[in-house]
């Protein structure tokens, strides 16, 4: 590796502050990697059908005296849902956007509070929005796609998707940090005169 690798890759590390929050084992912490796991593999299920459904659309305009309708219809509703589901694992691997001016001062200690804060104040956001969102998505009975002819409900219905991920996840990252500062409360009254880490 040249110098210049390892300093991009010092850099990176210095710049993943959610990655300093230890992660919970045990029973939790296998039922969480379970979850990511499932969801992980939905939304990559769901990108293979998007591409499959646009070669279907390519082919269509070259190959068809029309492309088929359905097609594009059909990707942007997947797209949806894909994000829908994957929302969660985006803030768990904290690589949603984000400024990053000040993370890289963290130690372990700032980066469990900071995901503790920022897993509250999205937890709170996410559950005033869901009844908006069930509003949404119960509208959508009344209404069905223009191509497909699905009831928009299905598609509105990501909204309330989205954001009982986002609470899910949020809870999550909130135990995790809460023990993640009592671990390290524990340890530095085991070991006395260690400081911060």
């Amino acid at each position: 590796m040249s110098d210049t690798e390892k300093r991009a890759s010092e850099a990176l590390e210095a710049l993943d502050v959610l990655g300093r929050v230890p992660r919970l084992g045990g029973v939790f912490g296998t039922l969480v990697n379970v979850m990511d796991r499932i969801l992980a593999t939905v939304a990559g299920l769901i990108l293979v059908a998007i591409a499959g459904v646009v070669i279907v659309q390519i082919l269509g305009r070259l190959i068809l005296p029309s492309a088929p309708v359905w097609t594009e219809e059909l990707s942007r509703y997947l797209f949806i849902m894909m994000i829908a589901v994957s929302a969660g694992l985006v803030m768990r691997r904290g690589k949603h956007i984000s400024l990053e001016l000040f993370h890289h001062r963290f130690g372990v200690r700032g980066a469990c509070l900071y995901q503790l804060l920022m897993s509250v104040v999205l937890v709170g956001f996410a559950w005033l929005i869901v009844p908006y969102a069930w509003q949404y998505a119960s509208i959508g009975a009344f209404q069905t796609s223009p191509a497909l002819k699905v009831s928009m409900q299905w598609v509105f219905g990501a909204t309330v998707v989205l954001f009982a991920m986002v609470i899910l996840y949020g809870v999550i990252g909130a135990i995790e940090a809460v023990a993640g500062l009592l671990g390290l409360s524990r340890d530095n009254k085991a070991t006395p005169g260690t400081g911060q880490r």
